[in-house]
């Protein structure tokens, strides 16, 4: 066991919001990017609208883990154990 308490205050994890933004930009724009090479024909409005809903399943996975990183950048920046 580490020891770290894994019980926060409410509104801990907001600062997770931001890490799964950050996640998230970069896998949306590959999802585009490969739609792109795939569909040189469409417009890229009509890559960006396909890319959303194909993004979508990815959502979940990539909040679980800004709730890790988020976690692990508090526990850096604050080592009051």
């Amino acid at each position: 066991m580490c020891g770290h308490i894994f019980e926060r205050e409410p509104g801990y994890f907001v600062g997770a919001m931001y890490v799964s933004y950050a996640l998230a930009i970069p896998v949306y724009l590959a999802l585009a990017g490969v739609l792109r090479l795939l569909l040189r024909e469409w417009s890229d409005l009509a890559i960006l609208t396909l890319a959303l809903p194909l993004f979508v399943p990815f959502a979940p996975l990539l909040f679980r883990y800004s709730r890790v990183i988020w976690m692990h950048l508090d526990l850096a920046v604050d080592r009051t154990d």
